[in-house]
């Protein structure tokens, strides 16, 4: 394993201990339309080869660790009762000598009820985005923040990782006080090697909080841009080494895979995308922006091409068919960027009418309310801050759409930066945000207290779905109820 400089200094024994651990084992949910809703995955890391084996109930499961995926593992269980607490042991066993054993690793999660009940859900992006772990001011806070706030589950919306951002042992901060990150050697350079960009992740499990955090809550995770390099695309020329992206994108794919909570879906192995059904009143549907779309430009094609590609045709053929046979009270459609806030690499570059990627956007919309999809609410993070956009056919020059939010919130640990603006492509309107000040700037460090992430709570009974936008200090920034609309019978095939 990758030694340790400082910042913060770590005896190897602790370090050794953080390798494999409760913080090393992330639980799942069901993770794509393959898998049973009495399905979960367990996901963990060893610091050596091994056979894990999880227990639930007297029903062990195991799934051998090894170099080949830097000694990460995922145990399938099944036939887990639904709506129930589930609390489960891990204990890795040497494959020699069976009899010798680690410390058991304990966790719980919740699987999704058949029946309609109270649920809740938290979401945000964007970790150890230019700052790290500074262990003198809590490391990650929000990750404690969001686990004391008792989600079912969480949703990461993308920059798991920053690949492309190395840490120095210490930052100046603007007040004169200097911040001081823990730093691995994979951590110190800008990921290239399928090591670096795996040294990326086993980064953040150094920090406790993220640890308990993934004990205890399952995560649904997406990707954006940062696993691999800042605003990456398919066939994306570099400068020096690869001729193109394509292997780059390889090792962060797989390093993504390997470190976080995904099943293998057979049909596209490595796709991130899918829907997670989560009871009678809610399907989350998780998006992939990244992986299909075409060449960063101006976005201003008229037509629809592989130019103005964003989802994809497919990602697009699958969410309108999962859209539209979804029967849940709400359709939650998690992006990893925004639909409405302009910059190089998303969807809106300006003004005016649909054109480039704006095409498949308006396409969805489109759809979705010529299907009778009802109930649709976007989450996003990617801007690093705090937002609720409300999207208005009136105000809009694409006017073929019903009316629904948008809310963003992010980071997790990283960065804050300023506002972004608005194009009036589908009318939105920022009802509410909160992000750095000009005097601020960008980039503002964590410990400045504007790190963000958003809490969904869905009444069992009245089915009405509250969205708070939250602070790492828990504060309640924003809030709203909505209430469902009847849903209306099938108009897809």
């Amino acid at each position: 394993m990758a030694g340790m400089r400082s910042g913060a200094m770590l005896s190897r024994r602790r370090l050794l201990a953080s390798a494999w651990g409760a913080g090393a084992l992330t639980v799942l949910g069901a993770s794509s339309p393959a898998i049973s809703r009495s399905t979960a995955a367990l996901c963990g890391r060893a610091r050596t080869g091994g056979r894990a084996w999880s227990s639930r109930r007297q029903r062990p499961r195991a799934s051998r660790t090894s170099s080949e995926s830097d000694f990460t593992a995922k145990v399938l269980l099944d036939r887990l009762p639904a709506g129930q607490d589930i609390f489960y042991r891990v204990r890795l066993h040497d494959i020699a000598l069976p009899m010798i054993s680690g410390d058991p690793q304990v966790g719980r999660f919740r699987m999704a009820s058949r029946e309609k009940r109270d649920l809740s859900f938290v979401w945000s992006g964007d970790t150890a985005g230019g700052w790290g772990i500074d262990e003198s001011r809590g490391g990650m806070r929000t990750y404690a923040t969001m686990l004391a706030n008792r989600p079912d589950f969480f949703v990461h919306c993308g920059d798991n990782i920053y690949a492309e951002c190395p840490l120095e042992p210490e930052q100046k901060l603007p007040n004169g006080e200097i911040w001081r990150n823990v730093v691995t050697e994979e951590k110190s350079r800008v990921a290239e090697t399928l090591g670096d960009y795996r040294g990326n992740y086993k980064y953040n499990l150094l920090d406790h909080n993220l640890r308990a955090f993934n004990a205890a809550v399952p995560t649904f995770a997406q990707w954006d841009d940062h696993e691999v390099t800042n605003d990456w695309w398919p066939g994306m020329p570099l400068r020096v080494g690869d001729a193109d992206i394509t292997a780059l994108a390889a090792r962060g794919c797989r390093a993504f895979h390997e470190f976080t909570p995904t099943r293998q879906i057979a049909a596209e192995r490595g796709r991130v995308y899918r829907k997670i059904a989560y009871g009678p009143l809610l399907d989350v549907f998780l998006l992939d922006m990244r992986s299909y779309r075409g060449p960063n430009s101006d976005g201003k094609q008229e037509s629809y091409g592989p130019a103005a590609h964003f989802l994809g045709p497919a990602q697009v053929a699958w969410l309108k068919r999962e859209l539209g046979r979804s029967r849940a009270t709400w359709k939650v459609i998690s992006a990893d960027l925004p639909i409405g806030v302009m910059s190089f690499d998303a969807a809106a570059q300006g003004d005016g009418p649909a054109l480039g990627r704006e095409l498949e956007i308006a396409d969805i919309l489109s759809f979705i309310k010529h299907a009778g999809v009802r109930n649709t609410v976007w989450i996003t993070a990617d801007m690093h801050y705090t937002a609720a956009h409300y999207y208005d056919p009136n105000r809009a020059v694409f006017q073929d759409f019903e009316p629904f939010w948008e809310f963003m919130s992010g980071p997790i640990h990283a960065g804050t930066g300023g506002p972004g603006m608005l194009d009036n492509t589908f009318g939105p309107r920022a009802v509410y945000q909160n992000a750095c000040s000009k005097d601020q700037g960008d980039d503002l460090a964590p410990c400045f207290g504007l790190q963000f992430f958003g809490h969904v709570e869905i009444d069992g009974t009245s089915e009405v779905m509250t969205v708070t936008l939250k602070d790492v200090e828990d504060r309640a920034l924003w809030s709203i109820d909505l209430a469902p609309q009847p849903i209306l019978p099938s108009k897809s095939a």
